[in-house]
């Protein structure tokens, strides 16, 4: 995945001399995960722009590019050092078709790793994607894996909204998938049916889609129980008619993620299913998630996030 987020910021650089990029060490140094490796040395420091560690100067510098008719590309070294930048981007990138009425829209794109996995130190391993999903104004893509990464990137960069871009750390170079040479993009707000069931619906996104295919198989194999799993990809704005089509049709669901439980993306994907497919549920929603606590440290991160264990545990208490 790493290397087809690389790919797709090189295409989209080649393509359109109005893309740039800013962030913290992305130039000389490549990024701490090197997704920005080669673009300094091929398209110069004009439009590959190391900056301070100044987060919300970086994103209140690139509102002003957009204003002014570039497509900006921030990189925040890690989604825990967001939050300096949250005003930036709830005072300013998320009203400013509002306030201009449709005057002035502001197509840039936020990208930063997101969530656990990778046993990191402090403010590291966050998994906050409900805070962004909740701020109107923006939209917000997770990707699963290189062939959508690349596509979702496509896609923000080409949207004139703004868009924040999380990118799982832990699935940056777990698996390999081969990507086309032609260009795709995936619509911002089109979930992906992975698996296809008629017994439950698994619904996840980001580093947690995983655990929930692994559950899958597991199933299947060890009591031919059938599971539809579906990639969110997009959690604002959120596919809600395939997320309502699947469980209608297999009558339950288990929703995983890896953010904190509380007002998470399981509990408005919940609120979805029980407004528009009350009647279709056969048992009451589970979810898997992570603790409304602080990403734990080192040896306890694996009791935190979501795993096969876990969904196969909470796929059982529905189907008895």
């Amino acid at each position: 995945m790493a290397k087809a987020i690389n790919l797709a910021l090189h295409e989209a650089m080649a393509a359109d001399e109005r893309v740039v990029m800013l962030g913290e060490d992305i130039g000389s140094d490549e990024g701490v995960f090197r997704i920005t490796e080669g673009l300094l040395a091929k398209y110069g420091a004009k439009r590959i722009i190391d900056t301070p560690l100044a987060e919300s100067a970086i994103v209140g510098t690139a509102i002003g590019m957009a204003i002014y008719g570039l497509k900006p590309i921030c990189e925040i070294q890690f989604a825990g050092f967001d939050y300096y930048n949250y005003h930036q981007l709830e005072n300013h990138a998320a009203r400013f078709r509002n306030r201009t009425r449709g005057r002035i829209t502001i197509p840039m794109v936020l990208r930063a790793p997101c969530g656990g996995g990778i046993r990191a130190t402090e403010h590291h391993s966050e998994s906050r994607e409900a805070i962004y999903a909740h701020t109107p104004g923006l939209k917000l893509v997770i990707p699963s894996g290189p062939r959508n990464a690349r596509a979702l990137l496509h896609s923000a960069i080409a949207d004139p909204d703004p868009v924040i871009y999380y990118e799982p750390k832990a699935i940056y170079r777990l698996f390999k998938e081969e990507v086309p040479e032609a260009i795709e993009m995936i619509p911002l707000g089109q979930a992906h049916i992975v698996r296809q069931g008629k017994d439950i619906s698994l619904i996840s996104y980001g580093a947690s889609l995983q655990a929930a295919i692994e559950a899958a198989e597991i199933l299947q194999a060890e009591s031919s129980v059938s599971c539809e799993v579906i990639d969110l990809l997009s959690l604002t704005p959120l596919d809600t008619d395939t997320i309502i089509n699947s469980v209608k049709k297999t009558g339950r669901a288990v929703i995983v993620h890896e953010g904190p439980r509380t007002c998470g993306i399981a509990a408005e994907v919940s609120a979805q299913i029980s407004e528009y497919a009350l009647f279709s549920l056969e048992a009451p929603i589970k979810r898997v998630t992570g603790y409304d606590i602080p990403m734990p440290y080192f040896s306890k991160e694996r009791y935190y996030l979501p795993d096969a264990g876990k969904v196969v545990m909470a796929c059982h208490s529905i189907l008895n």
